[in-house]
C-alpha cells in the first residue's frame, strides 16, 4: 500500500510541475505492464509517432518492470533500463528538477511503480528541422552545399563529419535560467588554447540570464562589455560547416547555440571577416586575386565617398590627373547633405527589400533605386556623381558578407564626412585617428590577441597570408601556424 501511494504522489508531482491538464502538447501516458504501474511524460512533436507506438507495443508485452527478486528502487530502474529498453540513450536519475528540464528539452520520462525516486530519461527525440541547403548569405561557387540549421545536434554532426579526430571536443552547456538553452563550445584538444577554452567555458557558466531570446546573439552580447560607440563587430560567425571545420583546425573555438544557425568563430580579428570561403576553393592564384580585389573594394567603400567630398571642398588639394572627378555643378543642396541622404536612401530601400515578397523585392529594390536616383538628378537635388559614388558603396558593401562590419565601415565614413565638413582637411586626419583608435580598443572575446593581429602585434607571415593565397594555407589561415590564442 506504502508502494502505491509513494508511486502516486510522484506522478502528482510531477503532473504539477509540468502542469499536464494546462497543456495540450504535454503527454501523460499511463499503462500497467503486468502487475505494475507505470507513466510516460513527453511532449508531442519531439518525439516521432511510429517510434513511440512501437515502444508502447513492446512495454506492454512486458510481464512487469523487474523481477521479485531485484530490490525496488535506483537497482530497479537500472535493471529495467538494462533489460527492457531498447533505445540507445537511457539514464536513470533521481533528481527531479532534471526530469523536468529534459522532459521540456524532448526527451521521454518513464516513471515506474518499482523504481523509488528514480525514473528513466530516454531520448528518443526528433526535433524540428529545416534541410541542411545551402546558406543564402555565404554561396560559394565551388564546394559543399550545406549549412547550418537551427537544430544543435545536426550542427555537430556535420563537424565531425569533417573532422574525425578523437582530439575533437564538443562540451555541452546550458545557459538561462527559463529558456535553458543549450550551448556547446567545440575545439581541437591539443591545437587550441586550453587556457583560453577553460576561461571562455568559466564565461558561459558565469552568464546570468533569463533566456537567450534571440540566440547567438543574445549570448554574444552577454560575453562583451557592452561598448555602444564602437560598432566593429566584435564576433564572427559563419552558417558554413566547412569555414567551421576549418577554423578548428587553424586552433580557432567554435560556440554553438541551439535554435540558431549562425556559429560563432572565436578568436576574431578584423582582418578575419575579410576573409572569404571561395578563396580556398580556388587554385592559389585565383584565391589570392580574389582576396586582392576583396581588400581594394572594401576598403574603397570606407575612403572612396570622403576623399571625394574632401576634393570638392579642396579643388586645389585635387592632382591634376584627377581633376574630371570635380562636378561641374553642386546642385541645389549641399553636397554633404547630398551624401547624408542617399546614405539614408539606400538604407531605406534595403529595408524595404527585406519585407517585400521574394517575387517582387529584386524588383522593386532595382526600380526604385533607379526611378529615385533619375528624378533626383533630373529636379536638381542631387548631382551625377553622388549618385555613382555613393551606388558604387552600396555594391562593393556586399564583397564580403558581413553585415555587422558593413554598417560599421558606414558609420565610420559619415563620421569622415562629418568631420571634413566641419573641420576641413584637420577633420579628415582627425577621423582617421578616432577609426584607428576604436579598432585598437575594440572588446572582444579574443583572449590575448589583439584585434589587429597579424598587424598589432606585428606577425609578418601571417599578415601575408592574408593577402596571397598559397597551398600550405589551405587550412592555415591569418592564425598562422601556431592556430593559438596566446601566442
Amino acid at each position: 500500500m506504502e508502494k502505491q501511494i509513494g508511486f502516486a504522489e510522484r506522478v502528482r508531482r510531477m503532473d504539477a510541475r509540468l502542469r499536464v491538464q494546462e497543456n495540450f502538447d504535454l503527454i501523460k501516458k499511463e499503462m500497467v505492464l503486468g502487475h505494475h504501474r507505470a507513466v510516460f511524460y513527453y511532449v508531442d512533436g519531439f518525439i516521432e509517432g511510429s517510434s513511440m507506438g512501437k515502444l508502447m507495443i513492446y512495454l506492454l508485452s512486458l510481464k512487469g518492470l523487474c523481477p521479485p527478486e531485484i530490490p525496488n528502487g535506483r537497482a530497479a530502474a537500472t535493471y529495467f533500463a538494462e533489460h527492457h529498453m531498447p533505445h540507445v540513450e537511457v539514464e536513470v536519475s533521481d533528481d527531479e528538477d532534471l526530469m523536468v528540464q529534459m522532459v521540456l528539452s524532448g526527451t521521454s520520462l518513464f516513471l515506474g511503480e518499482t523504481f523509488g525516486e528514480c525514473a528513466l530519461i530516454v531520448d528518443s527525440r526528433t526535433y524540428p528541422s529545416r534541410s541542411v541547403d545551402e546558406p543564402e548569405n555565404d554561396r560559394v561557387m565551388l564546394g559543399a552545399r550545406d549549412g547550418f540549421v537551427e537544430t544543435l545536434v545536426f550542427n555537430t554532426a556535420m563537424v565531425r563529419r569533417r573532422i574525425r579526430d578523437p582530439a575533437l571536443t564538443m562540451r555541452h552547456l546550458t545557459v538561462g535560467s527559463e529558456s535553458r538553452s543549450d550551448v556547446v563550445i567545440s575545439y581541437l584538444k591539443g591545437r587550441a588554447d586550453a587556457d583560453y577554452v577553460r576561461r571562455l567555458e568559466e564565461k558561459l557558466k558565469g552568464v546570468k540570464t533569463r533566456s537567450l531570446a534571440m540566440g547567438h546573439e543574445s549570448l554574444a552580447e552577454l560575453l562583451i562589455a557592452d561598448r555602444w560607440y564602437n560598432p566593429f563587430p566584435k564576433i564572427r560567425y559563419t552558417e558554413r560547416p566547412d569555414v567551421a571545420a576549418a577554423q578548428l583546425l587553424e586552433g580557432s573555438v567554435l560556440i554553438l547555440c541551439d535554435n540558431s544557425p549562425e556559429v560563432m568563430i572565436l578568436p576574431s580579428t578584423v582582418f578575419d571577416f575579410l576573409q572569404e570561403t571561395n578563396d580556398f576553393y580556388f587554385p592559389p592564384l585565383t584565391g589570392t586575386y580574389i582576396r586582392l580585389v576583396r581588400h581594394l573594394v572594401f576598403w574603397a567603400t570606407l575612403f572612396l565617398v570622403p576623399v571625394w567630398f574632401l576634393f570638392t571642398k579642396n579643388p586645389t588639394l585635387t592632382p591634376s590627373w584627377l581633376t574630371f572627378v570635380l562636378p561641374e555643378a553642386l546642385g541645389k543642396i549641399p553636397i554633404f547633405v547630398q551624401l547624408l541622404i542617399v546614405e539614408f536612401m539606400i538604407d531605406g530601400l534595403r529595408m524595404a527589400s527585406m519585407n517585400t515578397p521574394n517575387m517582387l523585392s529584386n524588383s522593386l529594390s532595382v526600380v526604385g533605386g533607379l526611378i529615385l536616383g533619375e528624378f533626383a538628378v533630373s529636379i536638381g537635388w542631387l548631382i551625377p556623381e553622388v549618385i555613382v559614388y555613393m551606388a558604387f558603396v552600396a555594391i562593393a558593401n556586399f564583397s564580403q558578407r558581413s553585415y555587422q562590419l558593413g554598417y560599421a565601415f558606414k558609420f565610420m565614413r559619415i563620421l569622415l564626412l562629418i568631420l571634413i565638413q566641419c573641420f576641413n582637411v584637420t577633420g579628415f586626419f582627425a577621423g582617421l585617428g578616432v577609426i584607428l583608435l576604436l579598432l585598437v580598443t575594440n572588446r572582444t572575446v579574443n583572449g590575448r590577441r589583439s584585434y589587429l593581429y597579424p598587424l598589432i602585434p606585428f606577425n609578418g607571415r601571417a599578415l601575408l597570408s592574408l593577402f596571397f593565397r598559397v597551398r600550405k594555407d589551405r587550412f592555415v589561415g591569418t592564425q598562422g601556424e601556431e592556430g593559438k590564442n596566446g601566442e
